[in-house]
């Protein structure tokens, strides 16, 4: 499921940003969310693993202690704190009834949920199990059972987490065995952890060798140690007598020993059962009443069972015979013999009907599985099975043509299929609210994604301040520049050309020049105004006023001459020639219509550099004596052309811009 891989991510993003998990993602070709109930492959988990130790350059055993550490804080976040804490009283309790933990997620989810130790793993495949083992020094053997081999390292991260959270105490793990399980089916890698504790705040009147007790004890600890009120009442009724000068020091547990009382002053240390001498409970009384159990001996004939699982399973009414010939074990994952049984006793037991030894009329129905657990009677050497059927919803129940009638009214199974089917109806909901959050977030995605477009559009069109007032409904007022540089151009013999080839030809011909030249705004800075047939028209110190207005578009002319010689001329063949005019003075700039609106420029500025482009010399940049007086010491090398008739303008004095001393080819194309 996608819990834990949101989980990995979570982990990534909190500690070392959203830049590392995108391309820790990419990486490892995965998607950048995932569904929290959806079944996603193990692969993915593995991938996001490997490339994390890559990518944080951490060796995998620090990642995964790590992953686990934030796993069990993550679990608590998601809403199963209350559920981890109550599974035992102390550490030993807690890792004994993990599997259990396991199975009923399995009934909760329709998988089984590894806590933490790997991912939800799908119905068919098996969930991590775990067995602990007590030892003399007060230390615990773990026993770690996976399929998935080489992510045993989660175990200690998540362990150690819980025993400091939920038990106040520090511990440390170690391997000490891993093997391939010989006894289990479906070779198993069995990692044998060494689990050694101290309490986290050690009391000074334990000595050493018993403080190692806190493995299987802090609860007991916690639940005996004297709370404040009680102190308070001991104080008072001690009277006077606490205010000696020198008062005797007395223990907690004095204290309390004369206080609180039971009987004739004893004090309740704890609770012995007492049984009768002989049952009272009458056999039909018994199968009736537990109609899903089963008791087999050593050699697993078949010495009793339930009313119920009779007649579920005919065979069972033959006593007598033998039980794997009527069931297989589904877990954990052994051999179907007493002693494997005995050594896994502390294990919830998963049974599975044979389909082969059903009748005929039942064979198309799914198999039953019984889910209980495994108590050895040493007097009768004698093995009991106390189960109930392993159902979820309601349609599994009919599937196997049973009835709520068919489990005891005690058996809480009644309740949990009741429930889990309302549990599964709100799962889907949350599904596919999961699923519409998931398809809004792609969308909400693609509509930026498709809003930078249209903003990359937009500000092609119009200078971007100027754009981002209209988009705000905001009238644009025009503005006055007291000095800029306007630039035009256009292609020699145009209209020659056009007479002879076709339009596609001419389309074709602008359009790789306009090319050439807009990637030159770019690299100069300067801002294209518009373009009219061949003609290219470009400004510099508008729409944003810069001292070097002048310099940039002198650059940017240069760059349009040499970028010129790539574009072939349709009709000869040859590379085509561009005339260049350049003047520097006042211009007037402002937003011009409504329907597809302008930013354009007015004045006599903008028609004197017209003038010089249009009385200009073929692949020459034509300069007027203002833009002269900006470049004169600017590092260019500029030649006198003289005195000539300018149309409407009369006699004026101008000049050509050969090149820029300071600067190469490469630098003025703006190549690398």
């Amino acid at each position: 499921y996608g819990f834990i891989n949101t989980c990995l991510k979570s982990l990534v993003v909190e500690k070392y940003g959203e830049e590392t998990w995108e391309k820790l993602r990419l990486q490892a070709g995965v998607q950048d969310s995932f569904l929290t109930f959806e079944v996603y492959k193990d692969e993915i988990t593995m991938q996001l693993v490997d490339k994390a130790c890559k990518v944080l350059g951490v060796p995998a055993d620090i990642v995964l202690r790590e992953f686990g550490k934030y796993f069990f804080e993550f679990c608590k976040r998601s809403g199963y704190d209350h559920m981890l804490r109550t599974l035992g009283g102390n550490l030993y309790e807690f890792i004994e009834n993990l599997d259990a933990l396991h199975s009923y997620l399995s009934l909760s989810y329709q998988a089984s949920f590894g806590f933490g130790f790997v991912c939800f793993f799908p119905q068919e495949m098996n969930a991590p199990s775990f067995r602990v083992e007590k030892n003399e020094d007060g230390s615990m053997h773990l026993h770690y059972y996976s399929d998935r081999r080489g992510l045993c390292h989660i175990v200690p991260g998540i362990i150690g987490a819980a025993a400091l959270d939920f038990f106040n105490i520090e511990i440390s793990m170690k391997i000490v065995n891993q093997t391939e399980e010989e006894e289990r089916t479906g070779k198993k890698e069995h990692i044998v952890f060494l689990v050694t504790q101290n309490p986290l705040f050690p009391c000074k009147e334990r000595n050493e060798s018993s403080s190692s007790q806190c493995l299987v004890d802090s609860e007991k600890q916690i639940e005996n140690q004297p709370n404040k009120e009680d102190l308070e009442k001991a104080k008072n009724a001690n009277g006077d007598r606490g205010n000696s000068v020198c008062p005797v020091k007395k223990s907690h547990w004095k204290t309390l020993r004369g206080i609180i009382t039971l009987g004739k002053g004893k004090l309740l240390r704890g609770f012995d059962p007492v049984y009768p001498k002989s049952l009272w409970i009458d056999t039909k009384t018994f199968c009736n009443g537990l109609p899903f159990h089963m008791v087999f001996d050593k050699e697993l004939k078949v010495k009793q069972a339930g009313v119920s699982i009779q007649k579920i399973v005919p065979g069972l009414q033959t006593m007598g015979i033998c039980l794997d010939q009527y069931f297989r074990i589904i877990h954990p994952e052994i051999p179907f013999t007493i002693s494997s049984i005995q050594k896994f006793i502390n294990s919830q037991f998963v049974f599975q009907t044979r389909r082969e030894m059903m009748p005929e009329s039942w064979k198309e129905r799914p198999m039953l599985e019984l889910r209980g657990q495994m108590l050895w009677m040493e007097s009768l050497q004698c093995m009991l099975y106390l189960c109930s059927p392993l159902l979820r919803t309601l349609h599994e129940l009919e599937e196997r043509q049973m009835h709520i009638a068919d489990i005891a009214p005690h058996d809480v199974t009644r309740d949990l299929i009741l429930l889990n089917q309302q549990r599964l109806a709100e799962m889907e909901l949350s599904n596919q609210l999961e699923r519409k959050k998931e398809e809004l977030r792609i969308l909400s995605k693609h509509l930026e994604e498709e809003k930078k477009k249209t903003e990359a559009l937009l500000y092609a069109m119009l200078p971007q301040h100027v754009a981002n007032q209209l988009k705000e409904g905001k009238r644009v007022e025009a503005g006055e520049f007291k000095e800029c540089t306007i630039l035009f151009s256009d292609v020699v013999t145009f209209t020659n050309i056009c007479a002879q080839c076709e339009p596609i030809q001419i389309v074709l011909m602008l359009n790789s020049m306009y090319l050439r030249f807009d990637r030159l705004t770019t690299v100069h800075d300067v801002y294209k105004v518009e373009t009219i047939g061949d003609a290219y028209m470009v400004v510099g110190g508008v729409p944003v006023p810069v001292p070097t207005h002048a310099e940039r578009v002198a650059n940017f002319a240069l760059g349009m001459i040499m970028a010129a010689k790539g574009v072939q001329n349709p009709v000869s063949g040859n590379p085509i020639q561009i005339r260049v005019g350049i003047h520097t003075g006042p211009v007037l700039a402002g937003v011009v219509g409504e329907k597809m609106p302008r930013y354009c420029l007015f004045g006599d500025t903008v028609n004197i550099a017209s003038r010089m482009e249009s009385h200009g010399v073929p692949s020459k940049i034509h300069l007027s004596s203002s833009a002269y007086q900006c470049l004169k010491y600017k590092n260019f090398e500029i030649t006198e052309r003289g005195e000539i008739e300018v149309k409407g303008k009369g006699k004026m004095h101008t000049y050509f811009l050969i090149r820029n001393k300071s600067a190469t080819e490469n630098e003025i194309m703006g190549r690398p």
